[in-house]
């Protein structure tokens, strides 16, 4: 071992030298380490994230869901994956100026490094969630058309202007700083099994089961199913992953068992339906291209929420974190479900066993039905919002409030006041019992299995 050579006016005592070298060798590898975790490193200077306001996430979100609207291929599996890394990327982008939230690196599965912020440095969080979610859409929406593409380089743009500082050197390193994040985060999202799935929704390799109780395709006469290997994606949060899969009632065309009167309920409902019912069965049905697709309402509510409570910047990057990580794990999770079972739709079962001229309320979507993704997602994403705005809160669902009446079922669309996520989720699952596409079962474990997954990302080490 080499020794340091001191300069003749000061010499250490024998064995000094390499004391001296220890300790800076720890010193070091405890400055290495504090790199290595975000959550203790010292915050750089400048304005909090909580001291801008929600604009910015606002602003973003809502254009987010437009393109998710709007981009081909966005089905809700591939959606909801969208949104999971853009409310990461948000996240990730403010977090440094939060005093007292860490990152989700080391936490995420396959999460291991993202770049960090110099210490020391003045940061203008808006500009970093700016630039972050500008250049994570550009990515994750890569196939979106040219207008939107147009669009998000005009949001970006309006945004800077709205919130730069009078020092461009402050501005600079903030938008580099939410640009690398967005780079890092898309990166990380290759390797989970989803990338690019826009391009794949119905894969001609899958080979559809056929059997007593399966899926069979629907009066779309969708003949693969959508997604079916979306369940095989990596789940953001472990203790997702390692969630036991719930299993449905046995198969029967018995009239007296169990699994029959789930279906002839179904089918009972049909020929009672109310206004009010058929309102809520038409208000969440989201269907791919016409609107948002489920999470997509579930980010709207999320959106919804961080307006009514005023929230600033810091709360509400958390907000679409949180929803996002939930309703991507909730579709990974119940699409593992779906293709394990390839439950069959009340469609097909009450027109084998119960009435073959039957027809539903609302068309079956082209995949198995156990359990319900829509009673899935929402009730994770309610979890995750109770978690951070108190179970009781009063808010107004308007997602659809602009759009025109359906004619062919005499439903207007029209806005809906919960004064509990819970209630909202709750809603969401009967409506696909109202539209007749989903069973009891279907429903009461997807809420059920929703609430878990919630509960799992809120577990995560949010709080320093």
């Amino acid at each position: 071992m080499n020794r340091q050579v001191l300069p003749a006016r000061y010499m250490p005592p024998p064995g000094q030298n390499r004391l001296i070298s220890i300790a800076i060798l720890s010193l070091l590898v405890l400055l290495q380490s504090c790199r290595k975790q975000p959550d203790d490193v010292v915050a750089p200077n400048g304005k909090p994230t909580n001291l801008y306001s929600a604009d910015v996430a606002t602003k973003w979100a809502s254009l987010q869901l437009k393109l998710t609207k709007t981009t081909a291929g966005f089905t809700p599996p591939v959606a909801s994956r969208a949104l999971g890394y853009a409310g990461l990327t948000m996240y990730e982008s403010v977090v440094p100026g939060i005093t007292n939230r860490k990152s989700l690196v080391g936490q995420l599965q396959g999460l291991t490094a993202l770049p960090l912020p110099e210490i020391g440095k003045t940061y203008n969080w808006a500009l970093s969630a700016n630039a972050a979610q500008a250049a994570i859409l550009r990515s994750l929406y890569a196939n979106t058309s040219a207008a939107n593409k147009t669009t998000i380089d005009s949001l970006e743009t309006a945004l800077l202007t709205q919130f730069k500082d009078k020092d461009e050197t402050i501005n600079q390193r903030s938008v580099t700083f939410g640009t690398a994040i967005a780079n890092a985060v898309f990166e990380y999202s290759k390797s989970d099994g989803g990338h690019e799935g826009y391009s794949r929704n119905f894969p001609t390799s899958y080979v559809v089961p056929t059997g007593a109780g399966m899926w069979q395709p629907t009066e779309n006469g969708i003949k693969i199913p959508m997604q079916p290997y979306w369940g095989r994606n990596r789940t953001f949060v472990k203790a997702n992953d390692e969630l036991a899969v719930p299993k449905p009632l046995a198969y029967s065309t018995n009239t007296n068992s169990a699994f029959f009167k789930q279906y002839m309920d179904v089918y009972n409902k049909s020929k009672v339906l109310t206004q009010t019912e058929k309102e809520i069965a038409v208000w969440w049905a989201d269907n791919p291209g016409e609107t948002f697709t489920p999470p997509g309402h579930s980010y709207n509510i999320a959106q919804i929420v961080v307006t009514t409570a005023k929230a600033n910047l810091a709360k509400a990057a958390e907000t679409f974190a949180r929803t996002g990580l939930a309703v991507s794990d909730a579709f990974i999770l119940c699409w593992r479900c779906k293709f394990l079972y390839n439950n069959l739709r009340p469609y097909t079962y009450v027109r084998l066993a119960i009435d073959p001229a039957w027809v539903p309320f609302w068309p079956a979507p082209p995949f198995p039905g156990f359990p319900s993704g829509h009673a899935t997602q929402s009730s994770s994403a309610a979890t995750v919002l109770a978690a951070m705005y108190g179970e009781k809160f009063t808010f107004t669902d308007n997602s659809h409030v602009n759009r025109v009446k359906d004619a062919a079922r005499n439903v207007e669309f029209k806005a809906r006041t919960f004064t509990s996520f819970s209630a909202s989720a709750k809603e969401s699952a009967d409506s696909r019992f109202y539209g007749n596409i989903h069973t009891a079962q279907d429903n009461e474990t997807g809420l059920a299995e929703g609430r878990k997954i919630g509960a799992n990302i809120n577990a995560l080490a949010w709080t320093k």
